[in-house]
């Protein structure tokens, strides 16, 4: 079992197990009754690239270090390992919108797992990407395609009305609530960023004198949820110990707030990239400044020795 800071093996699997069924559940039945406008064929390509890209990285980065890929062992281990591949490729195909295009879905996709290789820092004993992946593919795609957007945020309800509109939401708020208490630990984390997001709104409303509850709208959205409990709280790429957790989620928050200040459209993504980027960043200079301490404490030890 994991300790109170820490995240074991299982819980990891368990949690990305529940991950992947949910979130297929909710693009099966966002494209066939919801009201998904993206095409089925988005969908598919996403897993097929993602799928494509994991394996092909993996394989590269086994046959470098001399190793077994980690997908060798047996069609279960197999199937987990393409886990965080699954989910990334379901998330980037439900959150973009391209119009009836597939490039722009593979690209995201590619980049998104892409990222894990290439974006690295040492994150105690292990080098680790700090980057969530599907939300650096999203961020990326929408900064180098302009004409991309993200889906529209009616989508999730479109065909629901009556009770349906509030049974949605709850589902996601329950089920978000009991993976993040159960498997990954981030419930400060979720906590600090609601909090932190309403004192942005509130900031916002007293210093420019905008309507306070306009800036709350976003958080009525299925969207918001789905950011709010399955995408800033990615275990991989976000902090263990609690206090970290609120710092990270309150980070992203104030973010947030200044990206709206600054009048800059799809401030949820790309806020979450500013905060994992410097995330990243810190994390690279600690490792660099404690392997220059260990460089200086050896010659040192080495002349108490000789003397």
């Amino acid at each position: 079992m994991a300790t109170t800071i820490g995240w074991s093996k299982a819980d990891r699997i368990g949690g990305l197990r529940r991950f992947a069924i949910a979130i297929s559940l909710l693009n099966l039945l966002g494209h066939s009754f919801l009201g998904f406008e993206q095409s089925w064929a988005q969908p598919l390509v996403a897993l097929a690239t993602t799928y494509s890209v994991e394996l092909l990285l993996e394989g590269v980065e086994a046959l470098a270090q001399k190793r077994s890929p980690s997908f060798m062992g047996g069609t279960q281990q197999f199937i987990d390992f393409l886990l965080p591949a699954h989910i990334t490729g379901l998330a980037v195909a439900m959150l973009l919108y391209a119009n009836d295009q597939l490039f722009p879905i593979i690209f995201a996709c590619a980049v998104a797992i892409g990222s894990k290789a290439i974006f690295r820092a040492a994150i105690g004993k292990s080098i680790r990407h700090f980057f969530n992946p599907s939300n650096f593919g999203i961020t990326i795609t929408l900064l180098l395609f302009p004409w991309v957007g993200i889906a529209q945020p009616y989508q999730f309800t479109e065909n629901l009305s009556g009770v349906g509109d509030w049974l949605l939401p709850g589902l996601i708020i329950i089920s978000g609530t009991f993976l993040n208490f159960r498997f990954t630990r981030r419930l400060p984390l979720i906590a600090a960023w609601l909090l932190g997001f309403v004192i942005q709104a509130l900031l916002r409303s007293y210093i420019f004198d905008t309507p306070f509850v306009a800036a709350l709208v976003p958080m009525t959205g299925v969207a918001f949820i789905l950011f709010t409990f399955y995408m800033v709280t990615d275990p991989g790429t976000t902090p263990i110990r609690p206090r970290e957790q609120i710092l990270f989620g309150a980070a992203v928050a104030a973010t947030y707030g200044i990206l709206m200040v600054c009048h800059i459209v799809f401030g949820l993504f790309f806020a979450l990239t500013i905060v994992c980027a410097v995330r990243g960043i810190l994390l690279q200079v600690q490792a660099m400044v404690i392997l220059e301490e260990s460089a200086n404490v050896i010659p040192a030890s080495a002349t108490a020795v000789e003397v």
